[in-house]
């Protein structure tokens, strides 16, 4: 089947029309969309309306659906468990979701824990109507695949640690305490280069920066090649950004891509609903 679909930008991403994820798809519109996944690592969605139900069915064409994060400080709301809000709204005084109105700093989802989120997928339901706001992603397979030849030998074999203290905000998690020595913070390490399960291509898996550790190095010297892969990945040539509207929405691979969100007017209001996919342990071409 052929669906229409235009390049988001020269680096990643696809905007996909005439496909209605309210309804129910079949198989061959399924297998094109997979298809396109895997070559365009995001796909963009306009003009949806989806309820939770659709947003949860048409993720789980990509994978297994699992349940959000649990947050101390959200209201009970009547939500799918698979479902997460994130938000700056407030009623009665008290959050309806996660992430606020700040930056987010470049990150994987959940690759602080052994088996890491496969992918994420975003709807827009309400967003601000001025600046700010936008989510930015960054091909993963690219930045590899032109890593200079003496920094590739410098981080082949290596593994880092993916701090679980402080979410992409920079918020310290419930619990847990201050970092003070990246080689002693606590969360899962993964190697720095990953193989992609389905494709077979391998990709920088870098998580994200602040706590960030390579084993078996000094901390001076982990944080001096740490910055070194990161001033080659962040190139914006890498980078395909996203101005929201309405009825959006924006799957991707965290397998392969790594996002971040700048910031914006704590007077707007924004919504969004979130679905993740279930991971595996990442694995690595000998």
């Amino acid at each position: 089947m052929t669906i229409s679909c235009i390049p988001a930008s020269d680096a990643l991403g696809a905007v996909i029309s005439d496909v209605d994820l309210a309804k129910t798809l079949d198989s061959e519109t399924v297998g094109a969309l997979q298809k396109i996944w895997a070559e365009n690592l995001v796909m963009i969605f306009r003009g949806q309306s989806l309820s939770d139900d659709d947003l949860i069915r048409f993720s789980s064409h990509f994978g297994e659906c699992e349940k959000a994060p649990i947050g101390d400080s959200v209201l009970e709301q009547d939500i799918p468990p698979e479902i997460t809000v994130v938000s700056n709204v407030m009623e009665d005084g008290k959050p309806i979701g996660f992430l606020g109105t700040g930056e987010l700093t470049w990150h994987t989802d959940m690759s602080y824990i052994p088996e890491p989120s496969d992918a994420s997928g975003l709807y827009a339901i309400e967003v601000a109507d001025g600046p700010g706001g936008e989510t930015s992603f960054l091909n993963m397979y690219s930045a590899y695949d032109t890593l200079p030849a003496d920094l590739l030998a410098k981080i082949e074999d290596r593994t880092a640690n993916h701090d679980s203290s402080y979410t992409s905000a920079g918020t310290l998690r419930t619990g847990l305490a201050e970092v003070t020595d990246v080689s002693k913070a606590p969360g899962a390490r993964h190697r720095l280069l990953r193989t992609h399960p389905v494709t077979g291509r391998t990709a920088l898996y870098l998580g994200r920066r602040p706590n960030s550790y390579i084993l078996d190095l000094s901390v001076p010297d982990s944080e001096s090649l740490l910055d070194e892969v990161w001033s080659h990945t962040t190139q914006d040539k890498f980078v395909y950004t996203h101005r929201w509207e309405k009825g959006d929405l924006v799957f991707w691979d965290n397998r392969c891509v790594m996002h971040r969100r700048e910031p914006f007017d704590a007077g707007e209001r924004r919504i969004m609903h979130r679905t993740q996919l279930k991971g595996a342990a990442p694995f690595y071409r000998a």
